[in-house]
């Protein structure tokens, strides 16, 4: 690990980054969170990467005692890399951010600002949007369930747009004016008081990648508090920065998620039959889109060979 000393602010907000194989994307990420008008700390937590994104962080920011960097020696999974990270951490506020999000200046504030207006807030997010200026689907969303996924799955909640009731993306829908009450939010851009995360507990590492965002807000909102979007700030998130390199593995990780949240919060709810066939669903819905990519992979290939 490498450590630069301590800055003389005390940080207002601590920023947890995990990188792994993020390119030139990881010292955007970190000069633009450097750049907030607000005291702030950075930890990188990497997971072995092997590209030049550590490089480049240190070139660019290595100097700046408000820096530290951990480095993993390999690839821990996203949750246990962000464990790993706070007990470096000093800030009351602790933002889980993603090293392909592109926060502004004022971003941290504002939402320092909101956090700091309500006590019941354990969690907030911001607007999370494409670098297109399109909002992505995972901003304000609900907590997936199988009758959720199976309408996702036929497309039924295409058809049911402006209608209420529960959906897993929220993005159709009109935008608040104001920060509304959700049941989750981007797992690219988590504000975390550090209060709560000491009630709640940690990032269940039972998770490699994906789900264990989901599974923290059900336990946050479980312990009694509240999770709150603030659409009026918003950063850029460059999606899958870290996950292009091997698409059928992080589908994978995916899947064996949903497979661990179905079973420890829902498994139990449902007709023992029910939820085994939810659970072979899930794995043949993974066999399908596995498929699609190795094709799409396969087509990709061809046609470079052919072009060469």
């Amino acid at each position: 690990m490498s450590q630069a000393p301590a800055a003389m602010t005390a940080p207002r907000v601590s920023v947890v980054v995990v990188n792994y194989n993020a390119g030139a994307l990881l010292s955007a990420c970190i000069g633009a969170v450097l750049g907030s008008t607000l005291p702030v700390e950075v930890v990188v937590s990497d997971n072995g990467s092997s590209d030049a994104s550590l490089d480049g962080l240190r070139r660019d920011w290595g100097t700046d005692p408000r820096l530290t960097i951990l480095e993993n020696a390999a690839n821990l999974g996203f949750a246990k890399a962000n464990n790993r990270a706070i007990p470096l951490t000093r800030a009351e506020l602790l933002l889980f951010l993603n090293p392909d999000c592109l926060v502004s200046p004022g971003t941290l504030a504002a939402m320092a600002d909101f956090m700091e207006s309500r006590p019941d807030v354990g969690m907030a997010g911001c607007l999370v949007l494409d670098p297109d200026g399109t909002e992505q689907v995972a901003c304000r969303r609900s907590i997936p369930d199988p009758w959720i996924a199976l309408k996702r799955i036929l497309r039924l909640d295409r058809l049911a747009r402006g209608q209420s009731g529960r959906r897993l993306d929220r993005a159709s829908e009109p935008l608040p004016d104001q920060p509304v009450d959700v049941e989750a939010i981007s797992g690219s851009f988590m504000l975390v008081r550090r209060s709560a995360l000491e009630a709640v507990g940690p990032l269940d590492e039972g998770y490699f990648l994906h789900c264990e965002d989901l599974d923290w807000f059900v336990r946050f909102r479980a312990a009694g508090w509240t999770i709150a979007l603030v659409p009026q700030v918003s950063v850029i998130h460059h999606k899958g920065a870290c996950s292009r390199s091997a698409p059928i593995a992080v589908e994978r990780h995916k899947h064996r998620g949903m497979e661990r949240f179905f079973r420890k919060f829902q498994y139990a709810g449902y007709p023992r039959l029910f939820s085994r066939l939810v659970i072979g669903g899930i794995w043949l819905h993974f066999l399908l889109k596995a498929t699609m990519l190795k094709a799409t992979m396969l087509a990709v290939r061809h046609r470079s060979r052919r072009s060469g």
